[in-house]
């Protein structure tokens, strides 16, 4: 019984993450098919090609990534984007939406903040328990006066999907840094706790040592 628990844990460590991926990426697949599905009929490529070609809708996307950037690295391109922007900042719920989504690109593919560039541990969901987070910032400047505590912006991520999760102001003096790097730390999410960098190596800092924005 032991052996035949130890092939099945070793064929599944296999055929999981191999699963889990081809999962991800047919999604991804599908989700850049269906974007050219606006496209009329006469303009698919499976009308000019004459059959479907899997991954098609990923090279195109890329393609067309790749365009759009290569015009907004230019003069006319960056006063065609002001131009569009200005549009969609008369939208009400629009502008709200997009610059949100525009301000945390920016900041995650940048190569300076330290957004998403610390792990941390803060108590959640209550004191006493502790949850991995990663620091994004300041806290709320009129927050910080009014609770008469320093705060700190962090997001805890959920398990095991890491992209949703929730956003927290917490005290400073609550928050404990980790010398684990961000890939670590979502592996430990993503894993629920089961691959821990601590397993590899001693990684956790003194918990004298507070978190900094």
């Amino acid at each position: 019984m032991g052996r035949f628990r130890r092939y099945l844990t070793a064929g599944l460590l296999v055929w999981v993450p191999l699963g889990v991926t081809f999962l991800a990426v047919e999604s991804l697949t599908d989700f850049a098919n269906r974007l050219l599905e606006v496209l009329p009929a006469d303009m698919q490529p499976e009308h000019w090609l004459g059959h479907d070609i899997p991954g098609l809708g990923i090279l195109l996307v890329f393609i067309a990534v790749m365009a759009t950037g290569v015009v907004a690295a230019n003069v006319m391109g960056q006063w065609l984007l002001a131009a569009g922007e200005a549009l969609l900042a008369r939208i009400p719920l629009v502008r709200s939406v997009y610059s949100s989504v525009k301000q945390l690109l920016e900041s995650l593919m940048s190569g300076s903040g330290n957004s998403f560039r610390t792990v941390v541990l803060v108590p959640y969901p209550h004191p006493g328990s502790w949850t991995l987070a990663f620091l994004t910032g300041e806290g709320l400047p009129e927050a910080a006066a009014l609770l008469g505590t320093d705060l700190v912006s962090v997001f805890v991520p959920a398990t095991p999907n890491p992209t949703s999760g929730f956003f927290l102001m917490v005290p400073r003096k609550d928050v404990v840094e980790l010398r684990m790097s961000v890939d670590e730390g979502l592996r430990m999410i993503l894993s629920m706790g089961m691959v821990a960098p601590g397993l590899a190596r001693k990684g956790a800092a003194p918990a004298s040592k507070r978190a900094t924005a």
